[in-house]
């Protein structure tokens, strides 16, 4: 059996794959979309919609992708359905330094770091701090209590913040809310933290109305898809103090274009969407996983992290 995956991870992959397997070793997306032509299945990290869709088409015999990104919104979701094609994720892989983004994001916006830096830039030396928010004796609500907000989660009680997460089915535990309970208790907390993945039913997630409920002293803290909150309706609540201010470390669109008002709205502190990639272990924790769900597909055996293409995720 041929099975595709990307040079990057044939450092952690070669001499260790199952007896069977025929490795095509690929080097970029078109590498990718030639590999596909000629495997069952694959490792296929390929970002552009349309070179995914034409890997896809190419590949009339893939079975099953793997693809080391949580998000898959952007995947022809239609297409691995209609042919069959079973398609996992890497969702998990990232929780760590996803969620040491968000904490980061917290304690930037609790100390006011935009303004603390200028202060060194300025050489100056001031009476008073910019920002004097604690995260101690705060609450947080994390939207989308999945892998990523397990993590934050687990942070953020270290640092005696009490937590509230939102998961799609209720459950008994009062630290855990349904989908239609939180809003009624957004004016409790300090932190909203979303985390949720980008569906059908999370697009706008946050609008005109979650803003208003919130705290006027409350931030907003997103490390999700851009797509879960209405932005233009988020910056101007910021500009109008409905609520304090957000760290996005993502944005709809992506990129951002460079006279959109979310690079310079005072409150936000934007960061390209560089959580998953402020790190170094990525294609080690990607190729350790795929190893795992390999060996099961080989077996016969059920895969980890099937995505769902009817949810999206």
């Amino acid at each position: 059996m041929k099975v595709a995956i990307g040079e990057r991870a044939r450092v952690f992959l070669e001499g260790k794959l199952p007896a069977g397997v025929e490795p095509v070793w690929y080097d970029g997306s078109k590498g990718a979309v030639a590999a596909a032509g000629e495997v069952e299945a694959g490792w296929l990290d390929i970002i552009n919609p349309a070179t995914m869709a034409e890997a896809l088409e190419v590949g009339r015999g893939l079975k099953w992708v793997f693809t080391v990104q949580a998000g898959v919104s952007a995947q022809p979701l239609a297409t691995f359905k209609e042919r069959g094609i079973v398609l996992t994720n890497g969702a998990g892989l990232n929780s760590i330094p996803v969620a040491e983004y968000a904490i980061m994001g917290m304690f930037a916006l609790a100390k006011n770091l935009p303004a603390v830096l200028k202060i060194q830039e300025g050489r100056v030396w001031p009476r008073d701090a910019p920002g004097v928010g604690e995260l101690f004796e705060s609450k947080a609500l994390i939207v989308g209590y999945g892998a990523i907000g397990k993590h934050i989660g687990t942070r953020l009680e270290g640092l005696g913040v009490e937590v509230v997460g939102v998961r799609r089915r209720p459950s008994s535990d009062p630290a855990i809310l349904g989908p239609d309970q939180w809003r009624a208790r957004l004016g409790e907390f300090d932190w909203v933290i979303l985390a949720a993945p980008a569906t059908q039913e999370t697009d706008k997630l946050i609008g005109a109305a979650e803003l208003a409920a919130m705290k006027p002293s409350a931030f907003i803290i997103n490390i999700a898809r851009g797509a879960v909150i209405d932005q233009p309706v988020l910056l101007q609540a910021i500009n109008d103090k409905v609520i304090a201010g957000a760290f996005l470390d993502v944005v709809e669109p992506e990129p951002a274009p460079p006279e959109d008002p979310v690079w310079s709205t005072p409150g936000v502190i934007m960061t390209s969407h560089l959580s998953g990639r402020a790190q170094t272990r990525l294609a080690e924790r990607g190729a350790i996983f795929f190893l795992e769900n390999l060996k099961r597909y080989v077996a016969g055996e059920p895969l980890q992290n099937v995505v769902d293409l009817d949810l999206g995720y």
